[in-house]
């Protein structure tokens, strides 16, 4: 057998859309697709939780997640940097 390559998990950049658990924030990541019969550039949204330990984002901001080793069962990101902080 031969070793496969791995993919490395990537960066992703995103909008806080509920910070309501604790040290856990919610973001929704737009990625653009091509449709597979149409072949037009479709929009694919996405929710993410990621780890936020110390409640640093608010609803609105602009962050970008690292990917981590799972913490939980649905959290495999890290809040990075906060890229634009939401004016609310």
């Amino acid at each position: 057998m031969q070793n496969q390559p791995t993919q490395a998990a990537q960066k992703l950049q995103g909008k806080v859309v509920s910070t309501r658990m604790d040290k856990t924030a919610v973001i929704e990541v737009d990625r653009f697709k091509p449709h597979p019969l149409y072949s037009k550039r479709m929009r694919v949204t996405k929710k993410y939780f990621a780890h936020d330990p110390e409640g640093q984002c608010t609803v609105g901001d602009v962050i970008v997640i690292n990917p981590c080793a799972p913490i939980s069962k649905n959290k495999f990101f890290q809040v990075g940097t906060i890229l634009k902080k939401s004016s609310l």
